[in-house]
């Protein structure tokens, strides 16, 4: 590692997902990936996304979401491993924390919200 590498790698953009301006922040940590996805400018809710070891197909891995802050509801599960398994996958399989203070969670709007997360790729 040269010094000028960082010591904690960071990314960050800001586009517009069906007119809503949307801010994301991917950080990489040794053993997690934190990425914080906000249309309100704030953390929101904050969701661990685990691989499950106990899957039984290697190649389908499950994963486990979990609210560590904020309010734990059905639709904020689903975005969840919508929004951060792909982030897992490429990471080795590494926990994800994301926060999530979405206006607009629809299908569209995730699908273009994953597409900002890998803009911001650090893993």
């Amino acid at each position: 590692m040269s010094s000028t590498d960082p010591i904690i790698k960071t990314r960050q953009t800001e586009k517009e997902v069906n007119g809503i301006s949307t801010q994301v922040v991917c950080t990489e940590f040794s053993n997690y990936i934190l990425v914080v996805l906000t249309q309100y400018g704030k953390m929101g809710t904050l969701i661990s996304v685990t691989p499950d070891s106990r899957s039984n197909d290697i190649s389908k891995p499950t994963f486990t979401t979990k609210i560590l802050l904020g309010k734990d509801e059905p639709l904020t599960h689903v975005c969840a491993k919508n929004l951060a398994t792909f982030v897992s996958q490429e990471a080795g399989n590494r926990p994800v924390l994301l926060g999530l203070a979405l206006k607009d969670s629809s299908i569209d709007s995730i699908r273009h919200m994953k597409e900002i997360i890998k803009s911001c790729q650090v893993w």
